[in-house]
């Protein structure tokens, strides 16, 4: 989830779906959800988490960190 996104950030989206997965009935999986930011500051970092988001990646992004928390967050099937 891009964090800094036009109409409505990474944050308020996210929060839009935990709400939207709350009035979901308990058989739905909750869907990870991975903060993607140009802000690498812990202040950045807890705001994603208070707003649900799972895991933080920091811009640029290497694609060995991208593998490693997409092994951490998908069920491959």
């Amino acid at each position: 989830m891009d964090v800094q996104m036009p109409v409505m950030d990474g944050v308020e989206a996210t929060q839009a779906i935990r709400e939207w997965e709350g009035a979901m009935p308990a058989v739905h999986r909750r869907l990870p959800i991975i903060a993607m930011t140009a802000h690498a500051l812990d202040e950045s970092r807890d705001a994603c988490g208070q707003a649900g988001m799972d895991d933080y990646l920091a811009k640029p992004v290497e694609p060995v960190a991208v593998r490693e928390v997409l092994k951490k967050w998908v069920v491959w099937r």
